[in-house]
């Protein structure tokens, strides 16, 4: 049985990267187990670490799912000075998505659920409220 999951992405600068995330994720990390190093936990049993080291090529996306994509990419743009990145859908799939990288060369991605109500039973699902 899996009942946790981790997910690593590296950057070869820690003090510019662990800020990049925290401007992205919106917060501090959760937990700072030792220099180089820099956990997020996203859901519970979710967690996104950041590494120094040399990024790997062409790793991810890493998708996060948001409320409102278009208010996130308004965001990251003024924030972060992400370019335009496109929001794609296809009528098929339940997701708007896009996809950009960080500046190390990850892939980071980002998706918004077209139905509200399917976001909220899923929000609903993920915290245990079925």
């Amino acid at each position: 049985m899996i009942y946790e999951m981790t997910v690593q992405v590296r950057v070869s600068d820690m003090q510019k990267g662990q800020k990049w995330y925290e401007t992205l994720l919106n917060r501090t990390p959760d937990f700072i187990p030792h220099e180089g190093f820099a956990e997020w936990e996203l859901i519970t049993g979710c967690w996104l670490q950041v590494a120094e080291g040399t990024p790997s090529l062409n790793s991810g996306p890493i998708r996060l799912g948001v409320e409102d994509i278009i208010r996130e990419r308004e965001r990251l743009s003024s924030l972060l000075g992400i370019e335009h990145f496109d929001i794609n859908e296809r009528e098929e799939v339940p997701v708007k998505w896009a996809t950009f990288q960080d500046p190390w060369g990850n892939g980071i991605g980002l998706f918004q659920y077209r139905s509200k109500t399917e976001m909220q039973e899923r929000m609903r699902f993920i915290l245990g409220k079925k």
